[in-house]
């Protein structure tokens, strides 16, 4: 399977929740291959309850967001997000913007917490740079 999400900015949100710390290309890969992953489960997640509503667009509110933040307060770039919502969805799905915004925004809080994670695991293995190894031990840890 091919990663749809570009490694800069995931790379991105991993230093701002590093601090000092150094990040590895392998960390982001890694946490951009997690982010696909649970972004295309959303994304099922929210054709069902569009299904369920008799319609074949997901909104927002599919993903359980009721308010839509700006586009331009993310760092997760909107195209590639997209995709990402319609890897494991039948292609008579269409997206709206507010829903690709909205699991965008999911997606990048969903980073932020693994990174964050991420970092504290690489201090407590007295490292200075947040490794895909410190990615995998927050899933197998954590999920």
């Amino acid at each position: 399977m091919s990663v749809e999400l570009p490694f800069a900015p995931v790379d991105t949100v991993i230093r701002r929740n590093a601090g000092d710390l150094r990040v590895s290309a392998g960390a982001a890969e890694e946490l951009a291959r997690r982010i696909q992953d649970h972004g295309a489960a959303l994304a099922v997640d929210a054709a069902e309850e569009a299904t369920a509503d008799g319609r074949k667009t997901l909104m927002a509110s599919d993903f359980g967001v009721e308010q839509v933040i700006e586009r331009e307060d993310l760092t997760l770039p909107i195209a590639p997000v997209d995709r990402i919502a319609r890897l494991r969805i039948d292609d008579s799905y269409r997206v709206s913007m507010d829903a690709r915004i909205a699991l965008a925004d999911i997606l990048e809080d969903y980073a932020d917490n693994v990174a964050a994670a991420a970092a504290t695991l690489a201090r407590h293995a007295d490292r200075r740079t947040v490794q895909a190894e410190d990615i995998r031990t927050y899933f197998s840890l954590f999920e």
